[in-house]
């Protein structure tokens, strides 16, 4: 059997995997003859460009059964209806992995092949899908074409929006299968999970020290570069982490929010309330 069984029916292009045609497909949907009068973002159906509208509207017309929530398109219902089943309709044909989601089908297939196509004409920054490159070319651009209906902040992508909504309804629809804990942010959960296993991928260049999380790295690395770029707006103490500020400036406040579940003593600091623990068990 012929290694190069898929074949793209538009240039003929022959490739060993389907994922790799997939993504090479892209390449040839470039019409898009209907734009939005309010953003120009274009579309290659009419309907398509109908149901996008919507979200400057902010029509909502469909609902969903369980939960209420309201969607501009019926596919979103479709989509956030997985959530309540855990339906995954979606499989990789190499890995056999399931999703939910088309699109998150879509991105996975990019693991499996190296094929970027599109590349940034500002910083040639290279993608496998042209929506990827949309998104990314927002960067260079400022755009920010979703924005808040609670708090009007604006975001360059819908999936920012919608983590960032959360904030606002609480909803924490991510669980750590562990402890239990629920997150609002998936990045979040990715996060959490490592204090369980104890996974450490960034560690430090000059003292090997490791972190569950990259910010947690650029945070310890002040300590190497003595950089502080945190300063007490009363006494001018300059700090490298804004907890340590907000920690300091607990005591231009007296604010003691710490208390012994003893004694009831209170401290401002937690630390200090775990080295005052020691007290009752000596």
């Amino acid at each position: 059997m012929d290694k190069k069984s898929f074949a793209c029916h538009v240039c003929g292009k022959s490739f060993s995997q389907k994922c790799n045609l997939y993504v090479h497909s892209q390449t040839h949907i470039t019409e898009k003859p209907f734009s939005c009068d309010m953003c120009g973002k274009a579309f290659s159906r009419k309907s398509i460009l109908k149901d996008h509208i919507r979200i400057h509207s902010n029509e909502k017309p469909f609902s969903c059964d369980v939960c209420s929530k309201g969607f501009c398109q019926k596919s979103d219902l479709t989509r956030h209806y997985r959530t309540h089943t855990n339906e995954k309709p979606y499989s990789c044909d190499l890995c056999d992995k399931k999703f939910s989601w088309k699109r998150d089908l879509t991105r996975h297939y990019s693991v499996h092949t190296d094929e970027k196509p599109y590349s940034c004409e500002v910083c040639n920054k290279k993608f496998s899908r042209k929506y990827g490159l949309s998104i990314h070319f927002r960067i260079h651009t400022n755009e920010k074409p979703y924005s808040c209906d609670v708090c009007n902040k604006a975001f360059s992508q819908k999936n920012f929006l919608d983590a960032h909504f959360r904030t606002h309804t609480k909803e924490k629809p991510y669980s750590c299968d562990v402890c239990s804990k629920e997150f609002s942010h998936k990045s979040s959960l990715n996060t959490h999970f490592r204090t369980h296993i104890n996974k450490k991928p960034y560690s430090c260049d000059v003292c090997n020290k490791g972190f569950s999380q990259k910010g947690s790295l650029n945070t310890h690395f002040r300590i190497h570069l003595n950089e502080k770029p945190y300063s007490c707006d009363v006494c001018s103490k300059t700090f490298s982490q804004k907890s340590s500020l907000n920690t300091h400036f607990r005591l231009h406040l007296n604010e003691k929010p710490y208390s012994c579940d003893v004694c009831s003593k209170t401290f401002s600091q937690k630390g200090n309330l775990n080295t005052h623990y020691k007290t009752h068990t000596n």
